[in-house]
């Protein structure tokens, strides 16, 4: 007779291990990013999460302006989407059988079409569902390249689109570079404002797509006036796709449904993740034009060309189900319009108040505070001591202490930039914004002390990153 096995008791693990959880991570898992963890203050123990809220072992509560690099659109644990998802496991569904085709998944596919119809885009109606934003960006590239015939890509100077290696080809930032390449071949990259540059580019008859996100991630840049209308109308001229990358600015986090709105544009493939899980299940969804579609899919013996083990699952189409109802239902989208504006409000009057910030960049509830040189004495020798001994440095003296001091999670918007950046659920209210303006505030302040204690955290920062080389084992070939 078989041993019977004894049931995983989750809670239980749970509750007798909580704390373990930076001690797991450095023996089993990345230990440098550990150790910057703890450097920099990050090193909290979160027990429960809510809204937009994240509780310690004590039940203090920490305001999460950083929303999982905006995946929590719809906040953190929200009942519908558990609802959702108990569901689904109650109906004992088959899974991931491959080759059928899974109502869920098509259900899904059916919302998203109907959603971007509503915003404008009835033209995008066919969708390739996958896990992750990058994995978006990676059948976004592949579409179209078949629909074309094209080798290269452009993308934009300062871009992010992921991590693997055709997203990484199209990310253009050297930070992310270093040590991985040589990379796809045919990414070139571009100034935004420089038209006659693309266009350059592009009447050579040999790119395939464009891929742009309206709003950077890293550093919350973007156009002005007509600059993306005109950039999609080289791209037609010229027989190229227009990808917009809405990982990240897609599904209300700019006040509108899609960033691609707030221009009045027709980009003919759409990439989404993030938000779409639910904050559970990792959800993608490559949205194109039935036609660029079918190029990819050209055959009956290519009817798998392209494909993914978990993208068409339950659970992830059930979380993003539940994650279209609940923008909706609860008008998440217009909220963060609302909140974006108050934001914006009270930063720029902070601005007026603090010398030392430089420019506020908002586009809904996606927000940069940008820092310069301030003139008075104290704080430039402040900040010239600062930058000599790390050119990174500064933005983490705002970050840390807004977590430390008032418990708030933030963001360093990009490498080697004076700029914070901060992503907070859609469900905020005026009492989030207040709070992150007043601790912000208080924050600013501190800095106007120098010597002071905001100076003496750069001071040890530096001291730990000089302190913090490798040890013998975690050496290559050791």
């Amino acid at each position: 007779m078989a041993a019977t096995s004894m049931p995983l008791d989750l809670k239980e693990l749970v509750t007798t291990r909580l704390g373990e959880n930076y001690e797991l991570h450095d023996k089993y898992l990345n230990r440098t990013l550990v150790k910057v963890q703890r450097m920099i203050g990050f090193d909290k123990v979160y027990a429960r999460a809510e809204g937009a809220y994240l509780y310690d072992m004590d039940g203090k509560d920490y305001l999460d302006f950083l929303s999982g690099f905006g995946t929590y659109n719809i906040g953190r644990n929200h009942p519908v989407v558990q609802k959702a998802i108990r569901d689904v496991l109650e109906l004992n569904l088959p899974n991931m059988v491959q080759m059928d085709s899974a109502l869920l998944a098509g259900l899904l596919a059916e919302a998203l079409v109907k959603r971007l119809a509503k915003q404008g885009a009835p033209h995008l109606n066919a969708v390739f569902l996958c896990n992750s934003g990058t994995e978006a960006v990676e059948g976004a590239l592949k579409f179209a390249k078949a629909a074309t015939g094209r080798p290269r890509i452009l993308s934009l100077k300062n871009s992010y689109h992921g991590l693997t290696y055709g997203a990484l080809s199209v990310t253009a930032n050297p930070y992310f570079h270093e040590g991985f390449g040589p990379f796809v071949p045919g990414a070139v990259t571009v100034t935004l404002n420089d038209l006659d540059a693309i266009e350059r580019e592009l009447k050579q008859g040999d790119v395939a797509a464009f891929i742009i996100e309206l709003v950077q991630g890293k550093g919350v840049h973007y156009a002005k006036g007509d600059t993306y209308q005109q950039v999609q109308a080289l791209c037609r001229k010229y027989g190229t796709l227009f990808i917009c990358d809405e990982v990240q600015t897609g599904l209300g986090r700019t006040g509108k449904w899609f960033a691609f709105e707030h221009w009045g544009l027709e980009p003919d493939i759409l990439t989404l993740a993030k938000t779409l899980s639910g904050g559970y299940v990792p959800a993608g969804a490559v949205i194109t034009r039935r036609a660029i579609y079918q190029k990819t899919f050209s055959r009956l013996d290519r009817c798998i060309v392209h494909s993914t083990t978990f993208g068409r699952n339950n659970l992830a189409a059930a979380c993003g189900l539940a994650a279209l109802a609940i923008l909706e239902d609860e008008k998440l989208p217009e909220n963060a319009a609302v909140q974006g504006a108050e934001l914006e409000r009270q930063l720029l009057a902070l601005q007026a108040k603090h010398e030392v910030i430089k420019e506020v960049r908002v586009k809904g509830l996606m927000a940069t505070i940008e820092f310069q040189e301030p003139k008075s004495m104290g704080m430039k020798l402040g900040w010239k001591a600062i930058h000599a001994m790390d050119a990174s440095l500064f933005p983490q003296l705002i970050v840390t202490p807004l977590l430390t001091k008032h418990r708030i999670l933030s963001q360093v918007a990009a490498n080697n930039v004076d700029a914070i950046k901060i992503l907070p659920p859609l469900v905020i209210g005026q009492k989030e914004v207040d709070r992150f303006v007043n601790a912000l505030d208080d924050v600013l302040n501190d800095l106007r002390k120098f010597p002071g204690p905001v100076w003496e955290i750069g001071a040890n920062f530096f001291k730990a990153m000089k302190a913090g080389a490798p040890k013998e084992e975690d050496a290559v070939g050791v």
